[in-house]
């Protein structure tokens, strides 16, 4: 008697391989694991920062030569560019969380949102104050409703409201819904910060660097400038996690591998005063 028994169809394996490989990607990003998994890197980002910036600082302050017009006022972009550089990656960043979060209601993200949102803040918060400071010698005077400025702005604006969005829904089931529909829709603004100098007539300088086109400084400039970026990267990519597994902890401090984390923490304390 012939076999009628029919194999499975090519689609319905690669379905579950991926979703076998789906289910095995959320099992590394709960917070038990998020927490154990990325702990060790804080102090590495934060050493790896610390020499970056350290490098950053000291060359740009000290060794790069002074602009042909602007002198040495120029030398605040060291703090300015790499802020305002921050500030719209992390409200991306956040945008894209507030996606996972609300798609595939993966707790972890939307920790990981809160806890980078005051960071972005308090970036996008420098980078107007140093662009201000920057501008009184460049343009004579400290600000000017610049469609670049305006919309930087509007981002620290947007920023607040995550965060008040945050605090007002900490004990509420629906945590960070609202937090992140404003993310998702307040990302809108970051392609007008970027191109903005682009579709208007702006004060603004353009781009200091671009994919296509040649930096528009010598090398003394804007490598010391590139090292401060990767620096100031890194030292938020430590804060973050830092932030996120503090959250973790006070979010979750009823579990049990929550507890014996710290029971084992505490042993090791005592462990080192004997």
């Amino acid at each position: 008697m012939p076999n009628t028994q029919k194999a499975n169809p090519p689609a319905a394996k690669n379905t579950g391989f991926f979703n076998r490989l789906w289910q095995g990607f959320l099992t590394t990003v709960g917070t038990e694991r998020f927490f154990k998994i990325f702990s060790p890197w804080v102090k590495w980002l934060a050493l790896i920062a610390f020499v970056l910036m350290s490098i950053g600082t000291v060359w740009g302050l000290m060794f790069a030569p002074p602009d042909y017009l602007q002198g040495n006022s120029y030398r605040i972009i060291f703090i300015h560019v790499p802020t305002a550089s921050l500030a719209m990656s992390i409200y991306f960043a956040m945008s894209v969380l507030g996606v996972i979060f609300l798609v595939w209601k993966i707790k972890t993200a939307n920790i990981v949102a809160q806890a980078v949102a005051p960071i972005g803040f308090i970036c996008c918060v420098l980078s107007l104050l140093t662009g201000s400071i920057w501008a009184k010698p460049t343009w004579g005077t400290y600000w000017v409703w610049d469609a670049r400025l305006t919309s930087m702005l509007i981002l620290a604006f947007l920023y607040a409201g995550v965060m008040a969005l945050f605090s007002a829904f900490e004990h509420s089931q629906n945590r960070g819904k609202a937090a992140a529909i404003l993310s998702i829709v307040g990302a809108v603004n970051l392609p007008i910060i970027k191109y903005s100098v682009e579709w208007w007539n702006t004060l603004h300088q353009g781009a200091t660097f671009t994919v296509t086109n040649a930096p528009k400084m010598s090398a003394s400039m804007w490598v010391p400038l590139l090292i401060m970026m990767l620096g100031m990267y890194f030292m938020v990519a430590a804060l973050a996690i830092y932030r996120t597994n503090s959250l973790i902890l006070q979010r979750e401090h009823n579990k049990a591998w929550v507890a014996n984390y710290l029971n084992a923490k505490n042993s090791q304390l005592k462990r080192g005063k004997q």
